[in-house]
């Protein structure tokens, strides 16, 4: 287990998996992608901390060289996105709401309401700089416009019809929030749980049933805008969804950091939107971080391996906040165990395992 991931990654070339799906779009114009996506994307970009608090100053060509399209509208020229979009404004998931543009933390989910506009809302800021104001007189009306304390991306209005005990109501766009949800306390504390995407769900799932110290593996999907969407709709590329697979495993057995190699060993993380012969967001290379710590160990290991050149070009998985896991129908779970007859498993599964088998011979779970 203490072997160099760098050994481990130069014994074998790259597994290229080719996914599963049946619908090989390239282009998702429905995700909602932020600038935290696009900054731990690009680690020489400065810009991006959740931590920083001095005022972020930057330039328009800067802020558009680093926003999406979609956010760069709403924040730097007060745009407003549709209402009802997505599941943010109703999610009461415990968490921290962050700025989209900067990562300044804003609202804790305790000062969030669900209201009826259909955009986020809250009745307090997490302290007194994190939102600051300015008179809107556009379209004919008079509002107070909120902004990011931090770097004065626009994040909504404030109203004076929200509940007690503030009476206030920050309505915010959804696409200038980041949200990373609390770390949920388990019982069985050895245990730890991590949500990644490496192409088809097929694949990934059945090395990881083989690695000891892994409980549980279950194929589903993760990420976008669409709560609960089906595997025909992932594979049509339009929900931002990926394909994943949430791995349970026992720290006393295996770790962060040997999930990972294996991730890093089993498919390209350098084809962007890409796995083999299959196309579009749906199979992107993909970490959903829980922790921290779950970030920060990956950030490590993507920047060891860019550094060293293990791959011909730099890495292009992308880093996460994870929101939300949506299980896939029961035929999808175990499939490599339950169809290996099928010529997808015979020829494509079975020599990704056997390569596996190789290059992390000693730590195979015991039949």
């Amino acid at each position: 287990m203490q072997k160099s991931i760098f050994n481990y990654l130069l014994l074998f070339p790259m597994f290229m998996l080719t996914a599963c799906g049946q619908n090989n779009k390239t282009e998702n114009k429905t995700t909602k992608t932020t600038a935290m996506e696009n900054v731990i994307s690009k680690p020489e970009n400065p810009y991006y901390s959740n931590t920083d608090t001095k005022k972020l100053e930057l330039s328009d060509t800067e802020w558009k060289k680093v926003l999406s399209p979609d956010l760069y509208a709403v924040a730097r020229h007060a745009d407003t996105e549709r209402s009802f979009t997505g599941t943010m404004w109703k999610s009461d998931t415990k968490g921290t709401y962050y700025c989209a543009a900067c990562g300044y933390k804003l609202f804790k989910s305790e000062q969030k309401f669900v209201s009826s506009c259909g955009w986020p809302s809250f009745f307090e800021q997490e302290n007194k700089n994190s939102v600051i104001f300015k008179s809107d007189n556009s379209f004919g009306m008079q509002r107070t416009e909120a902004l990011c304390g931090r770097c004065n991306s626009h994040l909504g209005h404030l109203f004076d019809d929200g509940p007690e005990p503030t009476g206030k109501r920050y309505c915010m766009n959804a696409v200038s929030l980041d949200f990373v949800p609390d770390v949920v306390s388990n019982n069985k504390s050895n245990l730890e749980t991590i949500v990644i995407g490496g192409g088809c769900y097929w694949c990934v799932e059945a090395v990881y049933e083989q690695l000891e110290g892994v409980e549980k593996v279950v194929s589903g999907f993760s990420g976008g805008t669409f709560e609960n969407p089906s595997y025909e709709e992932v594979c049509t590329g339009t929900t931002g969804a990926a394909e994943v697979v949430q791995i349970t495993f026992d720290k006393t057995k295996t770790n962060l950091d040997e999930i990972f190699k294996v991730f890093f060993t089993v498919h390209d993380p350098t084809t962007l939107n890409r796995q083999g012969a299959d196309a579009g967001t749906q199979y992107r290379s993909v970490i959903f971080y829980a922790t921290e710590e779950q970030k920060k160990t990956a950030e490590s290991i993507i920047a060891e391996l860019n550094k060293a050149n293990v791959y011909s070009s730099k890495i292009v998985t992308t880093l996460e906040p994870f929101k939300a896991f949506y299980k896939a129908k029961d035929y999808h779970q175990n499939y490599y165990e339950n169809n290996k007859d099928q010529p997808y498993c015979q020829l494509v599964i079975q020599p990704k395992l056997e390569k596996f088998g190789k290059v992390f011979k000693s730590r195979l779970k015991k039949k």
